[in-house]
């Protein structure tokens, strides 16, 4: 790995091409102009996300400044990280943003656990769900981007997706520390009777400039009595010139627990008394429980219980129908499960194939004309010497975290506790109220980490599985925990997709015209009515996005989507719908430059002239990874996702029918960067997830039941497969952006392009296969 900042500094947006339209924004500034702000509503400021609804919980001799921050005598600040730790570093970044703004040693910090509160729910992710153009610019997208934004803090859901941790921290967790600061600054002015503008923060302490230093820990409990009334809008915030701590690469602060063991994942939980549920869920897609004998099982060494959880957790898929057995050690829990005899209603379901699926999809885009989420002139152009077609598709994929799915719950005397790695831990609340029967405020929860997410997590299934199970348990607290084969053949998978493009070129080459139309389920058909009660209805901007949302300069466009709703569980996915959009869209354009005839990095950077920071990635990663070695062959792909830029250069080697990528060279404008190395790490990771997918992630279906079921047959890339991945950030002073998600879409295109220059194969399907 190489991490470097070498790169020239990209410039400010204004420099971009003008904003391209859509219909799209005018529907949306129709509901903006002719809703909420009819009534006055929406013209209100959103509520403040400064303090809790409830003061935030402390031990003796803390005192909580504000609903993010907390002050021992010792100096210790405990600050509250409302988003999960997945691997993706929040527990380290996150309060790097306090300690920046506070001026406290980061080795001073320490991670407090999040209540359910609203001014923790995640804005940003609201705001981004709507299919505006990267290059829109105006009122009617900040209009409705504002509205949005004060919905999301009404609704106040507790998300850790899309690429937004640090997005939507950037100013709430920054003003928490500024406002902090101010109140520790009030409380020492007033006791030294001197003036705050004669005083400093520094490691903290408040230091006077005749040399008096009080420490932070020192003047808590006076800076909540005379600090009480400053808010956010009272503090100045520091300029990115003035930063200690932001953008330097500070070591994750949860890799020691991880490596020493010491960590506590949502397996890991051991409330006493403890017993354990394996389950048993339908084999077939959409089947329901026809009966069960539990007598037999019931006679089994250390079985407990026999649980019906169709019903109550049924809903939520992909667990589906089930039957959990309970019983005092989990190995004698899944035996027990296994030896069930069951029937199942799966007559309906067995019609289900792969094979089927995609000949709906195709039937799809013959007859239906799509959505169009972006229209830019007219596809009836004049000058055209030649027609370039091509139809792409991408399988469904599963999930595969490392850890399995589990949740630990115990319901006694009317209460609710959970124990869980979760994404979403005020929608596990809610679903436990919902499967147990009682109020919201009944439901507790501590978040554990998590190994591993990907999407996964952001369901209420395994939740709602283990509140039914522990609600048959007389008070004792159940881990419920599925086998990697129930993970496998019952996840909510990223959908499987069918793409067509046509361009038309004129005789020099030049693209005139681009005509892209998809076929997906919808996940937020899906999504939306399971977990959060909200209709899933309408054009669904994951299904498209990565399509309509490029940046090449082409005057005449059409990018349409036909939803064809899915039987399937769908969920979203690292990268979600960029995942397989990218590859379709990078793949199609290679095939532009090649009818060309002209090499695809020198077609992308004509089509990229009004688009400097695009430039600017697509040079620093070609520049970092020089030339190929004997016998391998470059790809490069750029794309834009979760706000963020990212090329990468893919060396390739084709032994025989294998494919073998030796190095990517990532290069990334994420905008203003918290920690370099977390960056880095991210980017790693993605280039070997979006591997694992690209060559060899694949869910097929047939008779209705899932084929895969284990590492065996949907393997992930092994150590000895890993290529040398090496990271450029293009510096930048934009407000921080995605980078969870953003390494992943181009790594599929990148290798598809290397694969060609090697072989003359164009592979147009994932994943990536020579035989």
């Amino acid at each position: 790995m190489r991490d470097t900042n070498t790169a020239p500094k990209a410039p400010a947006p204004e420099e971009a091409a003008p904003a391209r339209r859509s219909r799209r924004r005018f529907l949306l500034g129709g509901l903006v102009a002719g809703g909420a702000l009819l009534v006055g509503w929406g013209t209100r400021p959103p509520r403040q996300r400064l303090h809790t609804s409830e003061p935030l919980p402390v031990a003796q001799g803390t005192v909580a400044l504000n609903g993010w921050i907390a002050i021992a005598l010792d100096g210790t600040v405990s600050v509250v990280v409302p988003r999960s730790e997945m691997g993706q570093g929040v527990h380290t970044a996150l309060p790097m943003l306090v300690a920046e703004e506070l001026d406290a040693p980061l080795a001073n910090v320490r991670i407090a656990p999040a209540p359910i509160d609203k001014i923790f729910g995640n804005l940003a992710v609201l705001r981004e769900n709507l299919p505006f153009h990267p290059d829109e610019r105006g009122n009617v997208k900040d209009g409705t981007q504002w509205m949005l934004g004060k919905i999301g803090r009404e609704l106040g859901i507790m998300f850790t997706g899309g690429s937004t941790s640090v997005k939507d921290a950037w100013l709430p967790m920054r003003e928490a520390g500024g406002v902090a600061r101010a109140m520790l600054v009030k409380a020492a002015a007033e006791d030294w009777k001197a003036q705050p503008a004669d005083l400093r923060t520094e490691d903290g302490f408040v230091i006077h400039k005749d040399g008096r230093r009080a420490s932070y820990g020192s003047l808590a409990a006076r800076a909540a009595q005379v600090g009480a009334g400053i808010e956010a809008g009272d503090v100045r915030l520091k300029e990115p010139r003035e930063f200690r701590l932001i953008g330097k690469s500070v070591p994750r602060r949860d890799t020691p627990a991880k490596v020493d063991g010491s960590a506590l994942f949502g397996i890991d939980a051991r409330p006493p008394g403890m017993l354990y549920a394996a389950v048993r869920m339908a084999p077939v897609v959409g089947a329901g429980l026809a009966w069960f004998d539990a007598k037999p099982v019931l006679a089994m060494p250390g079985v407990v219980r026999v649980v019906d959880v169709s019903s109550s957790a049924g809903q939520y898929a992909g667990a589906g129908a089930g039957v959990a057995v309970i019983a005092r050690s989990w190995w004698q829990a899944k035996t027990a499960a296994a030896a069930l005899t069951v029937r199942w209603h799966e007559e309906e379901g067995r019609a289900l194939s792969s094979e089927s699926i995609f000949k709906r999809f195709a039937e799809a885009l013959d007859n239906e004309s799509g959505y169009a989420y972006f229209e830019s002139g007219t596809q009836d152009v004049s000058g055209v010497a030649k027609t370039v077609t091509a139809e792409y598709r991408a399988p469904f994929l599963a999930h595969a975290t490392m850890e399995p799915v589990n949740c630990t719950a115990q319901v006694a005397d009317g209460k609710v506790h959970l124990w869980a790695s979760t994404q979403v831990p005020s929608i596990a609340v809610d679903v436990a109220a919902k499967v147990a029967g009682v109020a919201r405020e009944d439901v507790t929860i501590e978040v554990m980490l998590l190994g591993g997410g990907f999407g996964r997590r952001l369901e209420g299934d395994m939740v709602a599985q283990a509140v039914a199970v522990a609600l048959a348990a007389g008070g004792k607290p159940v881990q419920l925990i599925w086998t990697r084969e129930d993970d496998t053949t019952h996840d909510v998978y990223r959908p499987a997709a069918l793409a067509r493009f046509k361009a038309s070129l004129d005789a020099a080459g030049r693209l005139l015209a681009w005509d892209n139309k998809s076929a997906s389920g919808a996940i937020g058909h899906q999504y939306f009515p399971r977990n959060l009660g909200l209709p899933g209805m309408g054009p669904d901007k994951t299904t498209a996005e990565g399509e309509y949302d490029m940046q090449y300069e082409i005057a005449n466009q059409r990018i349409a989507h036909v939803i064809v709703e899915s039987p399937v569980p769908l969920g979203y996915w690292r990268s979600v719908g960029h995942s397989h959009n990218a590859f379709f869209k990078e793949g199609f354009l290679d095939e532009v430059a090649h009818a060309a005839g002209q090499d695809g990095v020198a077609y992308r950077r004509a089509l990229l002239r009004e688009h400097p920071r695009h430039l600017a990635v697509m040079n620093a990663a070609l520049e970092a990874a020089g030339a190929p070695s004997p016998g391998h062959a470059h790809g490069v792909a750029v794309h834009q996702s979760f706000g963020s830029i990212v090329a990468q250069v893919a060396e390739v080697s084709v032994e025989g029918t294998e494919i073998r990528v030796h190095r990517v060279v990532c290069a990334i404008d994420c905008g203003m960067v918290v920690n370099p190395n977390i960056v880095a790490q991210q980017m790693e990771g993605a280039v070997v997830f979006g591997l694992s997918a690209a060559l060899a992630g694949e869910i097929t279906i047939k008779d209705g039941r899932i084929q895969q079921s284990n590492f065996g047959d949907y393997p992930v890339l092994r150590m000895d497969r890993a290529p040398l991945v090496e990271t450029v950030i293009v510096p930048s002073l934009e407000a921080p952006e995605g980078v969870g998600e953003p390494g992943v879409p181009p790594v599929a295109p990148a290798v598809a392009a290397a694969v060609f220059k090697l072989t003359g194969k164009r592979l147009r399907s994932l994943p990536l296969r020579l035989a």
